[in-house]
């Protein structure tokens, strides 16, 4: 049985980066391993108020901290085009050798639309995304590349700045199909805590497309990113929830929503209750370390934790000290 690796989550929706570069560097003293850092333009609501350049957050990261690190997640085919992430990424791990991962996505458009455009539909999304990663895949190679595609064009050339070995692209979904083709064609799979059940059949789905590619599923990491809200009382947790990601007890996709004033509008209809079974909201230490454990057991191997309130400090103390050495037991 291999060590469970639970990680912390950076959320630069919500806080300054120097604050989030802080966080990282006391959540790895504190037993976390590697840190996924939020790539968005803009907030989910106004309240959270941030949407720093994950890449210079990404590289100060890797000064600061030993950690794994990476995006989570990142979109190469709207605000991006494919060939500027496979540069990004391919830089950072040739600074950051064997602790750097890409973190891939099909985007939403709070944070693609900036650039204008058409925002299409999920299939054209994704559609889009495999496209990009297949780009992304050939520049990784060292090779001359070229491209003509349905959604990107890319003229003879190269990367010419290349880490010893490309780092791993894992892809965030939490849909079947394309954690199928995950199995197939990438290293990894990231997807939200949700359902025991739903990600339960999400990783079977993964694991089915790796097999289907002759590829050893024991190489390709499972990660989830947990969101919960830990508070010294449940009524402060409750508050931390409500008042700081109601999008969390949003039961719709939100992939097609292009305001954070458009969320804060709707975030006054959510109640408490919206967040039953999407996130934990608990003063006990216990029930997180439950939840968590829960996801272990399904075969994640990576768990990635937000606590939602401003209250990080706390948080990572007491869980540092109280949850992660009984995961690790």
């Amino acid at each position: 049985m291999t060590r469970p690796h639970i990680g912390f989550a950076a959320m630069l929706e919500q806080f300054h980066p120097t604050e989030i570069v802080r966080q990282s560097a006391l959540a790895e003293q504190a037993g976390f391993e590697g840190v996924m850092a939020a790539d968005h333009f803009q907030p989910w609501v106004p309240q959270q108020g941030q949407a720093a350049f994950v890449w210079n957050v990404l590289a100060a990261l890797g000064e600061r901290t030993n950690a794994d690190i990476g995006p989570g997640v990142t979109c190469p085919s709207f605000r991006f085009h494919p060939a500027i992430v496979a540069q990004a990424a391919a830089t950072m791990a040739a600074m950051y050798p064997g602790r750097f991962w890409l973190g891939l996505g099909s985007g939403e458009a709070l944070n693609e639309h900036i650039v204008g455009g058409y925002w299409p539909e999920a299939p054209a999304r994704l559609a889009r995304m495999w496209e990009a990663i297949e780009i992304i895949q050939k520049l990784f190679s060292g090779k001359d590349v070229k491209h003509t595609g349905p959604a990107f064009t890319l003229e003879t050339t190269r990367l010419w700045t290349l880490p010893a070995s490309p780092p791993p692209i894992y892809v965030a979904t939490a849909g079947p199909i394309t954690a199928k083709r995950c199995g197939k064609l990438v290293d990894g799979i990231i997807t939200p805590g949700a359902a025991p059940e739903k990600v339960a059949g999400l990783f079977a789905d993964f694991e089915a497309g790796a097999k289907e590619a002759g590829r050893d599923i024991s190489t390709l990491p499972k990660i989830v990113q947990l969101h919960l809200s830990w508070a010294p009382t449940d009524e402060e947790a409750t508050a931390n929830a409500l008042t700081e990601w109601p999008n969390g007890g949003m039961k719709f996709p939100k992939q097609d929503i292009r305001s954070p004033f458009d969320f804060e509008q709707m975030a006054k209809l959510v109640r408490p209750e919206d967040f039953e079974g999407r996130m934990r909201i608990s003063s006990a230490p216990d029930d997180h370390f439950k939840d968590i454990q829960t996801f272990l057991d399904l075969g994640a191997d990576r768990v990635y934790l937000h606590n939602v309130g401003r209250n990080q400090e706390e948080w990572i103390e007491v869980f540092g000290r109280e949850v992660l050495p009984g995961l690790r037991a």
